[in-house]
């Protein structure tokens, strides 16, 4: 878009655009959202910014009446694969905050200052000025959503300083953290006093009264449509005991994540443009990251027209997009938990490959700790990490570590599978091959088409959810394959150049959404795969 549109879709309130871009208003120093329901300012007045990092740093302030910071991020960091979209989507993660520059930069493979100018260039702003940004919205979330002294809120959102934290608050949303504290407890109390909230939510992102330590329950906005019931029903599918549960209106699992574990449950919220996303975190510090691959696993930054316009022109997923434009890609909350699932797939149904998780997460995962706080009556007391918002969760998946260190004789599969699983893991555990936001896509799929047992296949599926690569492919994936026959539609003209690996005949023209038209195409098997999951949860229960 050039800014003759941007001014277009500003005017017309287009909330598709929220988080692709922001107006700024010279004449009134603050920076908006395009769907901002102001009187639009006149266009020789409005500058433009790709991000919320850069109007800050042009001296712009938030909009008090939108809130800019609370739109979804925008697609084309999903979607880059060049140094700025790999940076940007690891310093939404927090590795700025945890690591520095240096360590972002290391991530990478480029030197700090190659990585600034580049981000410069393209953003309008620098890593410190993009993980500023990021920090200032972490802590108006603790501030309103929980009790914590503002000391503790200003080290959990990454400040390195309570003057520090003081001075970006009042300098990015107009107003000092205490005020912004009353106005969230004074709208608590008028949706109590209204009966919008009896479970005392605050309106904006909640916390609920008597949660535990490090406890909050905040919002994940997106651009609609959405098919949520969809995505939690794939998700709920494979959902390994113990350490994911799930229903077509929730979610829920462990996570691991820098300084600790934490429980996350999705819940569907009927027409709303959010998803109500409830964490509890053994350490708040995780509250960035925490949001952050929570929103990567329901793809919540995507664009839905955008991609369904394009694959509705296609003769065999063009119908089906038609009828569910909302549809989503589903990514992760840990690359390399993925990488290790997809090789449990290998050959074996959702269902089989679900137990074999199981088994795995429960010899050889983490299991949960017990915070000190307060329990649902709110008495004080030891609890669960996973209690009141993760029933049935007991474990983290093992880390790479543990896996690489298992004898491959004792795993419940065929010898070569169980071989070819403890490789990967040794490999993701030395740092060789990553899969972490910040990855290089391409460098990770050669990397890991080294590895004794690791197929196209493989790769293919690893591309797609742990690297959330909008246009990947598992070639020759036999839900793709009956999905063809069962449209009617020859599946032989779904093949893979031997040499390049480059996808041939159907696929081809679903670039670059071939991962969006491969859920549209495994959609039209998930009922049969809903009811085995189903008889599998009823025989685990006798």
């Amino acid at each position: 878009m050039d800014d003759e549109q941007r001014y277009q879709a500003a005017a017309a309130k287009e909330s598709r655009f929220d988080g692709v871009f922001f107006t700024a208003v010279r004449t009134t120093g603050i920076y908006c959202r395009p769907s901002c329901p102001a009187i639009t300012p006149k266009r020789s007045n409005v500058t433009f910014y790709s991000t919320a990092a850069a109007a800050q740093q042009a001296g712009f302030r938030a909009c008090k009446r939108c809130r800019p910071d609370a739109s979804p991020g925008s697609p084309e960091w999903n979607v880059r694969s060049d140094l700025a979209g790999r940076a940007v989507r690891l310093i939404a993660d927090g590795i700025v905050d945890r690591v520095g520059v240096p360590g972002l930069a290391s991530s990478l493979g480029y030197s700090p200052r190659q990585v600034g100018r580049v981000l410069t260039a393209e953003l309008g702003a620098g890593p410190l000025a993009l993980a500023r940004a990021q920090r200032a919205q972490t802590a108006r979330i603790l501030v309103e959503t929980t009790a914590l002294p503002m000391t503790e809120i200003a080290f959990a959102a990454g400040f390195a300083s309570i003057r520090q934290f003081n001075a970006t608050m009042i300098e990015v949303y107009d107003i000092a953290p205490s005020v912004l504290r009353e106005r969230a407890a004074r709208r608590r109390g008028a949706a109590g006093r209204g009966g919008a909230a009896a479970d005392a939510r605050v309106t904006g992102e909640g916390a609920s009264v008597g949660a535990p330590i490090g406890s909050l329950c905040l919002r994940l906005p997106f651009r609609p449509p959405i098919d949520l019931a969809r995505m939690f029903g794939f998700l709920a599918a494979r959902a390994i005991p113990g350490v994911e549960v799930g229903t077509l209106a929730e979610y829920s699992r462990t996570i691991g994540l820098p300084n600790g574990p934490g429980v996350a449950r999705l819940r569907v919220v009927p027409g709303e443009s959010w998803v109500e996303c409830s964490l509890v975190l053994a350490d708040l510090r995780d509250v960035t990251a925490a949001v952050q691959r929570c929103r990567r696993l329901l793809d919540l930054d995507a664009d839905p027209i955008a991609i369904s316009g394009y694959l509705g022109s296609d003769l065999v997923v063009g119908p089906l997009a038609g009828k569910c434009p909302g549809r989503r890609s589903p990514g992760t909350v840990d690359g390399d938990e993925i990488a290790v699932r997809a090789v449990l797939g290998q050959q074996v149904s959702v269902a089989a490959a679900r137990r074999l998780g199981g088994r795995l997460a429960a010899e050889w995962g983490t299991p949960l700790p017990h915070l000190d706080g307060a329990d649902e009556a709110g008495e004080a007391g030891e609890a669960d990490l996973s209690d009141g918002i993760g029933r049935g969760l007991t474990h983290t998946f093992p880390s790479m570590a543990t896996i690489a260190g298992l004898d491959p004789e004792r795993l419940p599969m065929p010898r070569s599978r169980a071989r070819a699983l403890v490789g990967l893991a040794a490999a993701l555990a030395s740092g060789s091959i990553a899969l972490h936001p910040g990855a290089d896509r391409d460098e990770a799929t050669a990397k890991l088409l080294e590895l004794p047992g690791i197929g196209p296949w493989t790769v293919g599926y690893i591309r797609m959810r742990a690297l959330s690569d909008p246009d990947a492919f598992p070639p020759g994936d036999a839900g793709v394959l009956r999905a063809l026959r069962h449209l009617g539609h020859d599946p032989g003209r779904l093949g893979r150049d031997p040499g390049s690996g480059a996808d041939t005949g159907t696929a081809e023209p679903w670039r670059p959404w071939r991962s969006y038209a491969v859920h549209h195409l495994w959609a039209t098997l998930e009922q049969e795969e809903l009811r085995e999951t189903r008889d599998d949860q009823l025989v685990h229960a006798r």
